[in-house]
Order: C-alpha cells, then sequence, then structure tokens
C-alpha cells in the first residue's frame, strides 16, 4: 500500500489522525516522568563492620579479610576495594558491568555476608550491607534556628519529615547531621576507688534497676489483667536517685553522690552539618520511581512556605538543593530552543523558497517533536537532561526530510507535472533514500547505545530518542509534507529548469571533478588530513563540566584526625566563605556583587546522594564535604575555586582539597587512577611514592595527587605484664574493659523516653579521659 497515496486521497482520515497524534503528544508531554539524569544500573555495594577499638591492621586481618574471601567467591564481583580504619573496615564491591538484574546478586551477596559473620570476632558490629547507592535526594532542606537545641531542632525535623512522606511523589525522606542523645554518668576514678565501687558493679546496679520485664497475668471470670513490675527510669532525676549500696561502709547513697549525671549528646560527634556556618539539621527527600520532578518541587516548595508560617519565629527552613529547578530550566531551554528552530527554519525558507513554502517545511518541526514524545512515552523514556539534549540534537536534522521532499515536489510541479502526481512520485523516489540517510544518521550514535558500561546506560537515550525523533520525522515527511504540498503549494510552470545561472556554474564544477579524479580525491584527503590536524586544539573531554551555578568541595584531612580537629579547620573556612566571598543583591534581588549565595557543610561524611553522579563518602571523621551555591556559574572556574584553593592551601598544608564544578555522568572519584598492588606492604609503598612522584612532576595539569591507603596513624600498644596481673587477680579483659570504660565510656543501660531509646554511657570525668598524661595512674578492676 502507498502511504503517500493514502494519506493525500484520504485528507481527512489523515488530517484527524494528525490531530490525534498532536494531542496525544502534548498531553504526553505533560505526564512524562521528568528528572535530571536518566540513570544507569548501580552496580557497587558498601559493606561496613564496626570494631570498636581495633586498629587498622587488626581490623584488616580479623574483619576485611575474612569477609574478602566470602565475597571473592562470586562469580558476579569483578573487584573488591577496601579499606581498614580504626574500628571501621569498608568494603566496595563491584559487579561485573555484563549483569542488569542486581537483586539475585545483592541477595547473594547478603548470604555471603551471613555466612562470614561466624567467623569474625564476637566485639564486632556489623556487617551492613548497602545496596542502595541508587537512591537520590535531589531536594535539600536546611533546618536551623540559633538557640535551637539539636532534639529540638530533631523534633521539627521529624514532624517535617512525616508531612513530606504524605506527597505522592516522595520516596523516602531521610534527616543528617542529626546529634544522637546519651545520659552520661561521669566519675572519678579516686572517687570510686574511695567508696569500693568498681564500674563494672556500677554498670550491674543500673542493668538491674532499669528494667522492662512482664511480671505475668491474673486472670479473673471475666478479664486478663497483666501485671507490670515498675523499675524503669521515668526520667534523669530518677536515675540521679538511684540508690546505691557502697560494699565497705555498708551504707545507702545515691548515684548522684559518687558520680554526675547528665544529659548531651553523643560524644565526640560522628557527624555533623552546618548551613551558612551555623549549626542545623538536613532534610533530603527523593523521588519515587516514575515520579515528576517538577511536581515534587512545586509541592515541596509549597510544604517549606506552610513550615515558615507554623513554625515559631527563629526556626529557618532553607532549600540549599532543588533538582527540580534546575530541570525545569532544561526544559525551557528545549522549548525555547524548538521555537527557535521553528523560526529560524521559517525565516529561512521565507528568503529562498517563499511564504507557503516555509510554512509548510517549518510545521513538520513541532509536529515532529510531539510525535517523537508520544512514542517515547510509550518505550519509557522520560525527559531527563540525556533526552532533551537528543531532541535537541535531532532540531538540526529532522527538518532535513521536509526540505528534500518539498524541494523534490517543487520541482517537478514546475515541470509541468500535478500536485498529487508529483507528491506520490517524489514519494516513491525518495522514501527509501530518505530512510536510509535518517538511520545512518542514527547509527552514528549506536555505539554509545552498545556499550557494556555504565556511561553506555547513561548516554543510551542520545540513540533511543534521535532514532525516534529521525523516524517521525521520515513518516511525516511521506505523509503530511506531501498533503501539506498539495493543498497549500502553487507553483508556476517554468522552462528554466536546470538552466539558469547558478545550475549551470554548479554542472561545470561537478563535470571538471569528474574530468580528474586524481585531482579530486587528493583535494579530498589533503582537506581530511588538513582537518584532522585540527582536532589537537579541542579539548578532549567526553562529559562536559555541569552548567549549574553550584560548585562542591571535598576536604580530607591525614588519616588518624579526629572530628573535633575537622569541624575547626572547617568553621575557619566557613569563616572565610563569610568574610571574603559573600554574594550581594540590591533591592530587586539583582547581583550586586558575584559570590556565594549559601553553602552547607558536612563534617565526618559525604553530603546526601543528591545528585545521581555524586558518590557520597562513608562516615569518617577526617573528611568533610561543602556544597556552594554561586550567583554565577562561569564565575567558578575562574574566580571562586582558585580563591578556595589558594586559602585552603596556605591556611591548611596538609589538608587534601578538592574543590570544582559539580560532575556530570556516571561517578568518577579520579580522572587518572594507577593501581599498585603487591604482597610486601613496605615496597608497595615505595612504588606508589614513585609514581605518585611522577604523576605530580613530569605530567603538566596535575594536582591532588594522592593514594587511598593515607598516612601510618599512631597507636599506643598496652604491653600486659601477665604475671603480675595474674598475681593481682586480673586478667587481659579486665584490664581492656577498664580502659575502655574510663577513655571511651561503655553503654551500660536504656533510658526510654517516649518513643525514644537514650542510651546510658559510663565514662570517667573529661580530666582524666582527655589527659594522656594519667594514662598509666588510671586503676584498674576486676570485672567478676
Amino acid at each position: 500500500m502507498d502511504i503517500t497515496r493514502f494519506a493525500i486521497e484520504k485528507k481527512r482520515i489523515t488530517s484527524v489522525v494528525l490531530l490525534l497524534i498532536a494531542v496525544a503528544g502534548l498531553m504526553a508531554y505533560s505526564s512524562m516522568p521528568r528528572a535530571e539524569d536518566p540513570g544507569f544500573i548501580v552496580r557497587t555495594a558498601l559493606i561496613i563492620t564496626n570494631f570498636p577499638g581495633a586498629s587498622p591492621e587488626r581490623v584488616e586481618l580479623l574483619v576485611t579479610e575474612k569477609l574478602e574471601k566470602a565475597i571473592q567467591q562470586m562469580p558476579e564481583v569483578d573487584d573488591i576495594i577496601s579499606e581498614s580504619k580504626p574500628g571501621k573496615s569498608i568494603i566496595y564491591v563491584n559487579v561485573k558491568e555484563s549483569y542488569r538484574q542486581m537483586r539475585p546478586i545483592w541477595d547473594s551477596l547478603r548470604r555471603k555476608v551471613d555466612d562470614a559473620k561466624s567467623e569474625l570476632p564476637s566485639a564486632v558490629v556489623g556487617p551492613f550491607v548497602n545496596d542502595e547507592f541508587g537512591d537520590v535526594f535531589g531536594t535539600l532542606i536546611a533546618v536551623s534556628g540559633e538557640g535551637y537545641s539539636y532534639a529540638e531542632l530533631k523534633d521539627i525535623a521529624d514532624d517535617i519529615r512525616n508531612e513530606l512522606l504524605l506527597i505522592e511523589q516522595v520516596a523516602k525522606v531521610d534527616i543528617f547531621g542529626a546529634q544522637e542523645e546519651r545520659v552520661f554518668v561521669e566519675f572519678n576514678n579516686a572517687r570510686l576507688a574511695e567508696v569500693g565501687i568498681s564500674p563494672g558493679q556500677l554498670q550491674q546496679i543500673l542493668e538491674s534497676r532499669n528494667i522492662i520485664f512482664p511480671g505475668g497475668e491474673v486472670f479473673t471470670e471475666d478479664e486478663q489483667i497483666v501485671l507490670e513490675p515498675s523499675g524503669n527510669f521515668e526520667s534523669v532525676d530518677e536515675l540521679k536517685k538511684t540508690v546505691i549500696k557502697l560494699p565497705w561502709q555498708n551504707q545507702l547513697v545515691f548515684l548522684e553522690s559518687i558520680a554526675n549525671i547528665e544529659r548531651g549528646y553523643i560524644d565526640p560527634p560522628r557527624t555533623k552539618v552546618r548551613y551558612g556556618g551555623q549549626p542545623a539539621l538536613m532534610v533530603a527527600v527523593s523521588l519515587r520511581e516514575g515520579g515528576n520532578i517538577t511536581v515534587l518541587g512545586e509541592e515541596v516548595l509549597q510544604q517549606v512556605q506552610r513550615f515558615k508560617e507554623i513554625y515559631p519565629i527563629g526556626v529557618d527552613f532553607d532549600i540549599v538543593y532543588l533538582q527540580s529547578a534546575f530541570v525545569n530550566k532544561k526544559v525551557s531551554d528545549f522549548v525555547s530552543n524548538l521555537l527557535q528552530a521553528v523560526v529560524i527554519v521559517m525565516g529561512t525558507m521565507l528568503v529562498f523558497l517563499g511564504l507557503r513554502t516555509g510554512l509548510v517545511v517549518s510545521s513538520l518541526i513541532p509536529m515532529a517533536m510531539v510525535m517523537a514524545l508520544l512514542v517515547m512515552s510509550f518505550f519509557d523514556i522520560g525527559l531527563d537532561q540525556m533526552s532533551l539534549a537528543s531532541l535537541i540534537i535531532a532540531l538540526g536534522m529532522l527538518v532535513d526530510n521536509a526540505i528534500v521532499m518539498s524541494e523534490s515536489i517543487m520541482v517537478q510541479m514546475s515541470e509541468g507535472k500535478g500536485a498529487v502526481p508529483a507528491a506520490i512520485d517524489s514519494a516513491q523516489e525518495l522514501r527509501i533514500p530518505l530512510l536510509t540517510s535518517s538511520l545512518t544518521t542514527a547509527a552514528a550514535f549506536l555505539p554509545i547505545f552498545l556499550a557494556e558500561s555504565a556511561v553506555g546506560e547513561y548516554t543510551a537515550p542520545l540513540f533511543k530518542v534521535v532514532t525516534i525523533t529521525l523516524l517521525c520525522s521520515w513518516l511525516l515527511s511521506l505523509t503530511m509534507t506531501p498533503l501539506l504540498c498539495v493543498s497549500f503549494l502553487k507553483v508556476k510552470k517554468t522552462e528554466e529548469g536546470y538552466h539558469t545561472k547558478f545550475y549551470q556554474t554548479y554542472r561545470d564544477l561537478l563535470l571538471g571533478g569528474l574530468r580528474r579524479p586524481w585531482v579530486t580525491l587528493t583535494a579530498i584527503l589533503v582537506i581530511f588530513f588538513g582537518v584532522m590536524q585540527l582536532f589537537r586544539f579541542i579539548p578532549q573531554i567526553f562529559f562536559p563540566a555541569n552548567d549549574k551555578a553550584v560548585m562542591e568541595m571535598g576536604l580530607t584531612m591525614p588519616v588518624g584526625t579526629p572530628l573535633e580537629k575537622t569541624d575547626r579547620v572547617i568553621a575557619q573556612i566557613d569563616d572565610f566563605i563569610g568574610r571574603e566571598m559573600p554574594a550581594q543583591f540590591d533591592e530587586k534581588g539583582e547581583v550586586v556583587k558575584h559570590g556565594i549565595v549559601s553553602w552547607t557543610s558536612f563534617i565526618g561524611s559525604g553530603a546526601p546522594k543528591y545528585a545521581l553522579g555524586y558518590n557520597p563518602e562513608p562516615s569518617t571523621p577526617e573528611y568533610a564535604y561543602i556544597l556552594l551555591n554561586t550567583t554565577d556559574r562561569w564565575k567558578i572556574d575562574d574566580e571562586f575555586i582558585p580563591k578556595l584553593d589558594a586559602f585552603c592551601r596556605q591556611a591548611f598544608p596538609d589538608l587534601n582539597a578538592d574543590i570544582g564544578p559539580l560532575d556530570m555522568g556516571p561517578p568518577v572519584e579520579a580522572p587518572i587512577q594507577v593501581r599498585v598492588s603487591g604482597k610486601d606492604a613496605n615496597q608497595v609503598f615505595a612504588y606508589t611514592d614513585q609514581v605518585k612522584a611522577y604523576l605530580e612532576n613530569e605530567i603538566t595539569g596535575s594536582k591532588n595527587v594522592r593514594d587511598d591507603w593515607g598516612l601510618r596513624s599512631k597507636k599506643l600498644f598496652v604491653r600486659i605484664n601477665q604475671p603480675r596481673a595474674q598475681r593481682a587477680g586480673l586478667t587481659s579483659e579486665d584490664i581492656a574493659i577498664s580502659l575502655q570504660t574510663v577513655l571511651s565510656g561503655i553503654q551500660t543501660t536504656d533510658y526510654r523516653e517516649e518513643d525514644e531509646v537514650i542510651p546510658v554511657v559510663l565514662r570517667s570525668v573529661a580530666a582524666d579521659r582527655k589527659d594522656i598524661g594519667k594514662l598509666e595512674t588510671h586503676n584498674i578492676y576486676v570485672q567478676q
């Protein structure tokens, strides 16, 4: 069946079908999922295991190696990257990129890890397997308030989390930066020795006093009544009034008379968040699968405005990162580009072909786009920066089909042929060449689609959308364009044909080239190789830098740095940003001085995964991450980065500062990575130093050359004199537990307040646990 003949002869049906396609395409556009990135399969799982008090070497031997041996049995695993730190094992498991169904693999990984638990030391906490790296929290809200405690901010954050979870587009809402509450029972070592009580006895007293244990049931003829004995601490004051029996004096005293009891936060803290240099909590919102980020952004903004109205003055809700704003900008840019393309084509056609032809050709652009959006919805392709880029790329190519078809019809009509025969003959003549041309153009993007990697998955919409758009253009050029040409084009018969001066000149050049084939081919090759030489002047990068006016700072102190020092360093950087780089605006909101609009510091860990291309750093005390919103994207590279980099290098020589704009595409820790491995650690260190020196000194433009092993950290080794310990009635366990209690504290029981469970920690006073000079004077107790 001739589709062109049918479209012309049944023009009412064709018009209705085109109208339905236009309406359905617009409806599909309004309801299509919108996101910033197209997504890709995350083939990495993170396994974190805590081993409190263990050195990195012990963690490596007793935890990391045992887990690695179990994981290596999985045939799907590509490589394993592990990091052993004081008290913590971090293992990244990367699966081969040929696998696409990850759920069975993660289930198998969990079984392997569970099987290996029996080989781990009893003091180990975990392992914990995290395979949810793909969850993107594209909306970040900072909750802060001068004079409000962390507990009060946490209550507010919990309330707004419950409110945000009611939004249909929301999948998850997490809170970052919250400080866990603790009830500290701080003792003085000398005071306990004076009254004759050991920390272990004190722990047993508190555990036996604070119970939740059923008292049985009483049955009557009509009822069943549960007995609940008292004993649970109802308040901190009740904990202070716990009765302690002194064994030597045979008398009773309150706990507060021999120890100081206070309510506070976990010390040292694990992570912190500051917004604009002030303590804050971060509420992170993620989009549900297949959701619309634009709708989510609008509803979140409405809720934030409502929060500002209903919560007390002084509590601030600030948008740190709003992914929907960037998506809306990309969509509006696409619509603008589409309108510009239609205007440019119409203007060009009006100049060279006339008003009627210009309108006929231009009509193909919006119609092909709307039809492509409709087809994209059938294949579950949403609107994101890759699909929108593909549509923009296709804009410059899809109009070619309409130009070629309408030009052929006009030429045949000018030779005296009727409009309908001219349209049908042109379609029959050009349908295969135009199809071949469209498929050839689409095939240029096929290698990206066939690449078996995360990059291939991320960029796959380039091939899919370009192919769909060009095929829609080809189909419309065989139906809609001939119909419009027959209906609206009026071409006068002319005798000139190809005998005009322009065509005669072109004919002479063509014949001259055909008569001298070797000269022509040589000229083509010279031009080709000459153009290829110009590639050296073009920057070669697969993914360009992000165009958002947002930048990031990854800050790493030497391994072993406590969080308190990292916090002090970030506080100085916060102060520098607020003092030297603040943005200024006039009353109308216009930028008076370019600079940093707002910034958020995450201390002790990375930020929530606010973008698909960002991999958060696990919790570690020597790391911090700062997310900065600026006034101008193009000031970031030339002004903001050099200024921040110079300050960090001058003020903190041991700080490794990785500063730059946001990345685009799948995450890459470093563009150049060299793996050095071997059995002899000292030899590996020696080779690593040579490689680092070469990369830093011999390669132009390299900076932040580092290794993932880190510097050697300090360790105090307590050598126990076993004969003397035995004579004193002490075991190695008694000594270890006594030191742990004095220096770090141990959890004794729990204080329950409504739905909160707050651990009660027994530890020595700060003067004893923070003075290294008193280490040899601490009392050691028999625990049993």
